[in-house]
């Protein structure tokens, strides 16, 4: 059996560390900008969603967003129609991280790319969608308190 998990560990963990080394000068620490992409491009998305985006319990996010809010990069206001709800919005400071962030992103992605065929960059995104969602299935069963069976 082919190791890939291991190599898509590698490449996330690579860049990763990248990120976090270029964000430093943003005061962006350990995977924050992916909260500050989720939220810019869907102003309003309360907590569980935005954690159920970037596949991390809701306590993961909630510390991550806490951090955020006190650093000035988002801001939790309540839902009109129920005071219960807190929704997420890019402040001025995370809007004007965006566009850096999404640069960095679209570099990374062209460098991972980088010798490959239009088909095969589709195929590479088709394979590793349906990997994902193979993934999604075994995180939502573990996420509900099941027992996966080795």
């Amino acid at each position: 059996m082919k190791d890939i998990l291991r190599e898509i560990g590698m490449i996330a963990r690579a860049l990763d560390s990248i990120s976090n080394i270029e964000f430093k000068e943003y005061d962006l620490t350990k995977g924050q900008y992916l909260y500050i992409v989720r939220i810019c491009e869907d102003p309003g998305i309360i907590q569980e969603k935005l954690a159920e985006k970037i596949k991390v319990d809701r306590t993961t996010a909630a510390r991550a967003i806490k951090k955020l809010e006190v650093n000035g990069f988002i801001e939790k206001k309540e839902d009109k129609h129920n005071k219960k709800i807190k929704k997420l919005y890019p402040t001025v400071k995370g809007k004007s991280v965006y566009p850096f962030i999404k640069r960095e992103h679209d570099y990374s992605n062209t460098a991972a790319l980088d010798g490959f065929s239009k088909s095969e960059e589709d195929t590479i995104l088709n394979l590793l969608q349906r990997v994902r969602k193979n993934i999604e299935r075994d995180w939502e069963f573990v996420k509900k308190g099941n027992k996966r069976k080795y």
